[in-house]
């Protein structure tokens, strides 16, 4: 399994809808997502992040072996906090407990740090009973 993070593409549309179109992945993100999650809601996103102020927003799509199974990001805080970044993921059902979600961590976080001025990340993560 050849897992690796890159930038979305608009043919990641249907890949991303049905990932955000599981009850038990939506169940473990922030509100605000509708439900279920289209292609063209998948298209809003991508055409989002791809806009997005490159210094500030370093999202990703999460690849297994040529297919995007999953969204990484890290969002620049404000302020004071203007060199940290809160992170925030999701993933396919069928890719959880298989190592994935860690090594995109790895590697967001390789990237953060060797390519912009981010000296801390940080995650606000919950379980929620699946």
């Amino acid at each position: 399994m050849k897992i690796s993070i890159r930038k979305w593409e608009t043919t990641d549309a249907k890949s991303l809808a049905s990932t955000l179109s599981n009850r038990k992945v939506m169940n473990n993100l922030r509100d605000g997502l509708p439900y279920p999650y289209t292609e063209k809601d998948a298209l809003d996103y991508i055409h989002f992040v791809i806009n997005s102020d490159a210094n500030n927003t370093f999202a990703y799509a999460i690849d297994v072996d040529g297919t995007a199974v999953g969204s990484i990001g890290a969002f620049r805080q404000g302020n004071i906090h203007s060199r940290t970044a809160e992170l925030g993921y999701y993933l396919s059902e069928e890719y959880w407990s298989k190592g994935v979600m860690t090594e995109a961590v790895r590697q967001l976080c390789e990237k953060l740090f060797n390519e912009t001025d981010i000296l801390r990340v940080f995650a606000e993560p919950f379980l929620w009973s699946v």
